[in-house]
């Protein structure tokens, strides 16, 4: 497959395909990539060096950080906040409405704020108004409905701590140290810098 970058520069030092529509009143930072089919709306800003993927919508007034991945399909939405370093997986849909009606008329968007580092796995839920703390790892799948800590794994639905992780994202133990074979992930072992093998 040839992937090509056919639409002119429109601020200097970022690269948009050709299918991306970006706002003209949206930032976009310096080093950044956004792929097919990616719509950054108004006042939207975008850090530097960051990795936006495939039909990926940013929202009115969106803020992510500098060095951001976020993955093909995700939906960031009005009242989202993303630090710098933060990867958003594939297909994760944030929210930001507690009380969703097709007929509401004075909704307030309840704002979301994901810190820096902070992973989240594929197909995860965010509920609106929470906070993911820094360097937390959710899970695959994840429905988040209260607050996540910094450092903190949770999984399933709804999302439970079941640990906690370094920078790296890799597992510790109660005394802080690396786990090696983690019963939670079916044995697989964990080694710094190559994740799950």
């Amino acid at each position: 497959m040839n992937y090509r970058f056919e639409a002119p520069i429109v601020a200097p030092g970022y690269r948009a395909h050709h299918t991306a529509w970006i706002d003209d009143r949206a930032e976009i930072g310096e080093g950044s990539t956004l792929w097919m089919n990616v719509q950054v709306r108004e006042h939207a800003k975008i850090g530097k060096n960051c990795v936006i993927a495939k039909d990926v919508y940013v929202d009115q007034h969106v803020e992510i950080g500098h060095g951001c991945k976020i993955q093909n399909g995700t939906s960031i939405y009005y009242g989202v906040k993303i630090e710098e370093l933060v990867f958003i997986g594939p297909h994760v849909a944030f929210t930001n409405d507690r009380i969703p009606r097709a007929f509401s008329k004075g909704w307030i968007a309840s704002p979301t704020l994901v810190k820096r580092g902070a992973s989240i796995g594929a197909n995860a839920t965010i509920r609106c108004g929470l906070e993911i703390g820094e360097y937390a790892m959710i899970g695959a799948g994840a429905v988040v409905t209260k607050d996540v800590e910094a450092y903190s794994m949770v999984i399933g639905n709804p999302a439970r701590h079941i640990g906690y992780v370094n920078q790296d994202g890799i597992r510790l133990d109660s005394d802080g140290n690396p786990v090696e074979d983690d019963p939670e992930f079916n044995g697989s072992t964990w080694l710094p810098g190559a994740g799950k093998i």
